[in-house]
C-alpha cells in the first residue's frame, strides 16, 4: 500500500503548479479563465501546502531523490522542521495573495494574463523548491529560477523604461549574489566532490575557510533579502512590479534568503563563532535604522513599503546574529528564545507587510496614484480596505496585541539577556544596540501613521481622484473597497 507523506504532498502541490503554468500558456489571454479558475485552484493548492507542512512539526526529517537533472546529479530533497516552518509561511500566505491576484491581473498590466499566470505560479514552485532543497545542484538551479520568473514578473509592465530600468537592477544584484552562494557551496564541501548537505554537514573546515563560507552566504542570501549595501533593488523594484507580485516578494520571496542563512549557519557550518553573529549584528542595526529612516521620508506608497521590508530584513538579522552569539557561547536557552523572535517576525512580516502590499493594490486600482501628497479621506469610500490596512499598521507599527509586537517584543527580550555572556566588549555592545531597536520601532510606527493617515483619513485633496474612486467603488460605503475581480463573481455584487 502507497504510503503518503507530507514531501509527497508538497510534490503534489508543485506538480499543480506546473500544470497551471502550462494551463495558463493553453489560455494566454482568456481573461476569465484565468481569473476563475487557475488563480483560485493555485490558492487551493497553497492550501494543501500548509496543510502539509503542519502535519511534518515534530516528526522526523523526510527525504527523497528524484530522477531529475544531469547524470549522476539527481535532486535530493529534504523535508524538516525549520523547511516545514517556511513552507507553512509560503502556503497561507500565498494562497492570500492567489485569490487577491485572480482579479488583479485580469487587465494584464502589459502581459497577457495567461503568461502572468506561467511566471506567477513557477515563482511560487521554485520557492519551494529553494526550501525542500538538499544539494548544491537543485538549490542552484531553484534559486535561478526564482530570481528569473521574479524578474519577468516585476517587468510585467515591460513598455515603461522605469520598469526595465528596475528590471534589470535587480536581476544584475540577484545573479551577483547567486554567485557568492555558488562560492559558498565550494567551500563547504571541503574539496570532497561531493555537493549534498549531508556531505557538508560532516565536513570539519578550519575557522578560516568556515569564516569564508558564512561571509559568502551573507553576502548571497543579504543581496536577495535586501540588507544594506545590497538593498538597492529593493525600492526600486517594487513600485515598478504589481502589487500581488510586491506581495510575493517582500511577504514570501524575502524569506527564502533568511532561510538560507538559518540553513547555513546553524545547519551546515554549526555557527561556532561568536564573531558571525557579532557582524549580522551590526550590518542587521545599519539595514534597519537606514530602511525606517528612509521609509519615513517617502512619498511613494510602495516605495515606503519596500524601505519598511529593509527594515524589518535588517531586524531579522539582527536576531539571527544574537541567536549566533548565543549559540557560539553554548546557551541554547537564549538561542532559542533569539531564533524563536526570528522565526516569529518571518511569519509576522510575511502577512502583515502582504496585506499592506495587496491593500496598496487596491487604493492604486481605485485611485490609479501612489502618491501620498494626493489621495485622502479614502476610508470613505473604501471603508473595507482602510479596516483591513489598518490591521496591517498596527502589526508593521509592533503595536499590541498585534504579531509584529510579539515578535519584536520578544527580540528585546533576547537582548535583555546578553549580561550573561563572558564578553565585556558585546555586554556593553549589545544593551545599545537594543536601545537602537526601540527607536527603530519608534520610527516605524511614525513611518506606518503617515502611511495610513494621508491615504485615508481627512478630506480628499484632489478633486478628480475623488470623482475616479467614486466611479470605480461606487456609491459610499457600498464598494468593499477592492479591485472588481478580485473574487471571481465580483465584489460589488456582494457589498
Amino acid at each position: 500500500m502507497l504510503t503518503w507523506l507530507s514531501i509527497d504532498f508538497v510534490l503534489l502541490v508543485m506538480a499543480i503548479w506546473l500544470a497551471i503554468s502550462l494551463a495558463g500558456i493553453l489560455a494566454l489571454r482568456s481573461f476569465m479563465f484565468v481569473a476563475q479558475v487557475l488563480f483560485p485552484l493555485g490558492g487551493m493548492a497553497c492550501l494543501v501546502l500548509a496543510w502539509a507542512a503542519l502535519t511534518m512539526f515534530g516528526s522526523t526529517p523526510e527525504t527523497a531523490i528524484l530522477p531529475l537533472g544531469l547524470p549522476q546529479l539527481p535532486f535530493h530533497l529534504r523535508l524538516d522542521n525549520l523547511a516545514a516552518f517556511f513552507l507553512l509561511v509560503i502556503g497561507a500566505v500565498g494562497a492570500g495573495i492567489s485569490i487577491f491576484a485572480a482579479g488583479y491581473f485580469r487587465k494584464g498590466a502589459g502581459t497577457p494574463p495567461g503568461l502572468l499566470c506561467l511566471e506567477y505560479h513557477l515563482f511560487l514552485t521554485s520557492m519551494v523548491l529553494v526550501i525542500l532543497s538538499d544539494d548544491a545542484y537543485v538549490f542552484m538551479v531553484a534559486w535561478e529560477t526564482m530570481a528569473l520568473s521574479s524578474f519577468f514578473l516585476v517587468t510585467a509592465n515591460h513598455k515603461l523604461p522605469e520598469v526595465q530600468e528596475a528590471g534589470f537592477l535587480y536581476l544584475l544584484i540577484a545573479h551577483v549574489g547567486a554567485i557568492g552562494i555558488l562560492l559558498c557551496f565550494g567551500v563547504l564541501q571541503a574539496n570532497s566532490g561531493d555537493y549534498t548537505f549531508a556531505n557538508m554537514r560532516t565536513q570539519s573546515l578550519s575557522p578560516f575557510w568556515a569564516s569564508t563560507a558564512f561571509i559568502l552566504a551573507l553576502f548571497g542570501f543579504g543581496a536577495k533579502a535586501g540588507m544594506l549595501p545590497l538593498h538597492v533593488w529593493l525600492p526600486e523594484a517594487h513600485p515598478a512590479a504589481p502589487s500581488p507580485v510586491s506581495a510575493l516578494m517582500s511577504g514570501i520571496m524575502l524569506k527564502t534568503a533568511i532561510y538560507g542563512l538559518l540553513r547555513i549557519s546553524f545547519d551546515l557550518l554549526h555557527g561556532n563563532v561568536w564573531w558571525w553573529g557579532g557582524l549580522l549584528l551590526a550590518l542587521g542595526l545599519a539595514t534597519a535604522l537606514f530602511g525606517v529612516v528612509f521609509a519615513t521620508v517617502q512619498t511613494d506608497m510602495k516605495r515606503l513599503l519596500a524601505y519598511s521590508s529593509i527594515e524589518n530584513i535588517g531586524l531579522l538579522l539582527a536576531g539571527i546574529g544574537l541567536a549566533l552569539i548565543f549559540h557560539a557561547y553554548h546557551m541554547p536557552a537564549l538561542t532559542a528564545l533569539a531564533l524563536t523572535a526570528v522565526l516569529y517576525h518571518v511569519v509576522s512580516h510575511a502577512f502583515f507587510k502582504s496585506l499592506l502590499f495587496l491593500g496598496t493594490g487596491a487604493v492604486l486600482h481605485a485611485t490609479g496614484e501612489r502618491n501620498l501628497g494626493r489621495p485622502g479621506g479614502l476610508i470613505r469610500y473604501m471603508p473595507w480596505v482602510a479596516w483591513l490596512m489598518l490591521i496591517g499598521v498596527f502589526a508593521s507599527s509592533a503595536l499590541p496585541p498585534f504579531s509584529g509586537f510579539v515578535s519584536e517584543w520578544l527580540l528585546l527580550q533576547s537582548f535583555l539577556f546578553t549580561p550573561g555572556l563572558p564578553d565585556s566588549f558585546l555586554n556593553m555592545f549589545i544593551p545599545i544596540v537594543a536601545a537602537v531597536i526601540a527607536l527603530i520601532a519608534a520610527l516605524a510606527g511614525y513611518a506606518m501613521v503617515k502611511f495610513f493617515g494621508v491615504i485615508f483619513l481627512g478630506q480628499p485633496r484632489e478633486e478628480s481622484l475623488r470623482k475616479r474612486t467614486m466611479r470605480v467603488c461606487g456609491k459610499k460605503s457600498v464598494c468593499c473597497g477592492w479591485p472588481h475581480g478580485v473574487l471571481p463573481w465580483g465584489c460589488s455584487r456582494i457589498f
